[in-house]
């Protein structure tokens, strides 16, 4: 089993910055990719942004490129999604989750297990 614990959501106006993290426990040793996703009111969860937890390879969503940078700390098994410039269409529901197998990193079916979420809102 591997326990997921996001934070560091919160409201911001558009144009700022927050930073996300996510604490992994349990199996951590399992852990082949970290990856956020995000969920707005009324529409499915979709991909943001991974990361392989052996070397660091990122993969990030075409609308996030450029804006948002995902990383990692070995030693405290957290991952972090700093996002700047937001966006009111960035509000959603940011949920961390574990993929122990190192498939595409992009397909929310591939991960086996996921956190709670933590609230992001982007005012204009």
């Amino acid at each position: 089993q591997v326990q997921l614990v996001e934070s560091g959501g919160g409201l911001v106006q558009a144009g700022g910055s927050l930073r996300l993290s996510c604490e992994a426990s349990g199996r951590t040793f399992s852990v082949y990719t970290m990856g956020w996703f995000r969920q707005a009111p009324g529409k499915e969860r979709e991909f943001v942004a991974a990361i392989r937890w052996g070397n660091s390879i990122t993969n990030y969503a075409d609308a996030v490129k450029g804006r948002f940078t995902m990383s990692r700390d070995n030693a405290k098994n957290t991952v972090y999604l700093q996002m700047n410039r937001l966006k009111p269409e960035d509000t959603a529901v940011y949920v961390c989750a574990a993929d122990l197998f190192g498939r595409t990193m992009t397909q929310r079916a591939e991960y086996e297990y996921w956190g709670q979420g933590t609230q992001v809102t982007v005012s204009s």
